[in-house]
This record gives structure tokens, C-alpha cells and sequence, in this order.
């Protein structure tokens, strides 16, 4: 009985421990990027979708934006190509656009269908649905990489609609130049461009490392919190390298458009938006203003 009634307190701290971050972000929109291995283990999506709607349940106007690029390159490969990417992005020709179309379209109905199996209700939409996502054609140092698009424009309307109607939204990357041609938008500009344009409190990039290190041959290095002039120092000094440098890129320019917080997680821990949201120090990298002075947590 002892146990039990320790298990109950435990329980209960737990929840007090919530309620101020609950208070302070109660109708904030808060963008959450997902992608990465978190997205091939159904267990692990799961955790994530259950993360999303408890937000949703709790007050947060949350707003899912997903990738698929291993999912893309499976079926990419089922039709006798080999994926290519130049510096990170995936060269896409229209066959490719294509196949990626309809797995982003696969993959964003999942996520919409395991929401609604938690009682909310939500609806998936990609960058073409009301004009949502423009873009222009973007080349990688010189290069034509095909139908990878650069985002000119966000037009929130349909965003702001489906939150203020009661429904989590689902975006898919994918967008149209302005003579309605079809693009693969890289998921992390998309939700940093979304979550500018909602005017979002936060965004959540749920990948596939603990956060930023220093040195990443060295564990002792893990940051936790990081002003925009600090990452840039890191950029500048050469400390970041390979994937890292455009997701970097993208968290501080989400800060200076006007997001309040930027969080890089480790999608593969069962949970990890809750702990980072609702905990006094949060388990990855947090990236806050140059003049934000507090600290620990998601407040």
C-alpha cells in the first residue's frame, strides 16, 4: 500500500511540475518537426502522435510538419533508382517528385488517422492546399538538383482556419512555383517557414541526435541552451560540420524571425516532447534569443 501511495505521489509531483508550462503556453502555437528514425519504429511514431495530442488536449495549439526521405528513398529504390543528394538535398527529377508526392501523401493520412484514433481530430494538408507553401526552384552550389524547392512565401490563412476550428493540422513539404508546378520542400525550412509565419512560440525538431555538441567526439560538450550569437560563433569557427550546418542555420533564423524558442530532441527517446516541454531542464539543445536571461526548462 506504502508503494503504491509513493507511486501515486510520484505521479502527482509530476503533473505539478507541468502546470506552469501547461499556464504559459496555453494557445500558443508550438511547430513540431518530425522526421528521422523516430518515423520508421511504430512504436516510437506513436510516442510522438501521443506527445502531439496531449499537447493539443492540454491547451497547445500544436502543428505537425513530417519528412520521409527514408521512406522516399525505399521506393525510390523499388523502382530501380538510387537516391542522390547534394549537400543534403535530395536530387529530384520528375519521376522522383513524383514517388515523393505520393509517399508524403502515405505517410501524412497515417499520421492523421493515429491522431484521430486519440480522440482529436485532425486534418493533413501539403504545401499546394491553399496556396500554403510558393517556392521557386533552388539549385545547390550552382547545381540543378530538379524539383527541390525554395520557399518564397508561407500564406498562413489555412493554418490559422483549421487551429482556430479545433483541428490539428498535418503539412506535408511539398509546394508550387508560380506556374503551378509540383516541389520537394526540405522539412526543416518548411517548418521553420511555418512556424514564422503563424507567428509560433516554439518549434520542436524531433531528429536523430541528443542536441548539439561542441565537440562530437566528446559527451562532456553537449549544450543544452544556446543564444542566437553563440551559434553563430560555433558556425563561424568552424565547430559545426556536415547536417548539422543547415539545421543550425535554420534554428537561428527561425529565432530571428520572431519564434520565441527552437529545440532540437532526440526523436528515438520514447517521449522526448513531453520531457524537453514539461521538465525544469529538458533533455536536448535549446536555442533562445540574445537577450533571453531565463533558464532551465521550456519556460
Amino acid at each position: 500500500m506504502e508503494k503504491d501511495m509513493q507511486e501515486v505521489l510520484k505521479k502527482a509531483e509530476v503533473l505539478v511540475e507541468a502546470l506552469p508550462y501547461i499556464q504559459r503556453f496555453n494557445r500558443k502555437i508550438i511547430v513540431v518537426k518530425y522526421g528521422g528514425s523516430a518515423m520508421s519504429d511504430e512504436a516510437l511514431q506513436r510516442n510522438v502522435i501521443t506527445d502531439v495530442t496531449l499537447l493539443k488536449l492540454v491547451g497547445f495549439k500544436p502543428i505537425i510538419v513530417h519528412g520521409g526521405g527514408k521512406a522516399i528513398s525505399k521506393w525510390v529504390g523499388k523502382v530501380g533508382k538510387e537516391a542522390e543528394f547534394v549537400n543534403g538535398l535530395r536530387v529530384t527529377d520528375a519521376e522522383t517528385m513524383e514517388i515523393a508526392e505520393m509517399v508524403l501523401s502515405r505517410v501524412n493520412k497515417q499520421l492523421v488517422t493515429m491522431v484521430q484514433e486519440l480522440g482529436v481530430r485532425s486534418i493533413g494538408i501539403s504545401g499546394k492546399d491553399g496556396g500554403l507553401l510558393r517556392v521557386h526552384k533552388r539549385f545547390s552550389d550552382g547545381r540543378d538538383i530538379g524539383f527541390v524547392g525554395e520557399i518564397d512565401k508561407v500564406e498562413p490563412k489555412v493554418l490559422y482556419d483549421l487551429l482556430e476550428n479545433d483541428y490539428l493540422p498535418i503539412v506535408a513539404p511539398i509546394g508550387l512555383d508560380d506556374n503551378y508546378n509540383t516541389y520537394n520542400i526540405n522539412a526543416d525550412d518548411a517548418a521553420c517557414a511555418i512556424a514564422a509565419a503563424v507567428g509560433a512560440d516554439k518549434i520542436a525538431f524531433l531528429t536523430d541526435i541528443e542536441g548539439l555538441y561542441r565537440d562530437i567526439e566528446d559527451k562532456g560538450s553537449f549544450i543544452s541552451r544556446l543564444t542566437v550569437s553563440e551559434a553563430e560563433e560555433l558556425i563561424a569557427g568552424g565547430h559545426i560540420g556536415g547536417g548539422m550546418l543547415p539545421k543550425l542555420a535554420g534554428c537561428t533564423g527561425a529565432i530571428k524571425n520572431g519564434v520565441n524558442r527552437v529545440h532540437i530532441l532526440d526523436g528515438r527517446i520514447p517521449h522526448c516532447l513531453l520531457l524537453e516541454i514539461f521538465t525544469k531542464h529538458g533533455i536536448g539543445t535549446m536555442f533562445v534569443k540574445d537577450d533571453d536571461l531565463q533558464d532551465g526548462g521550456a519556460i
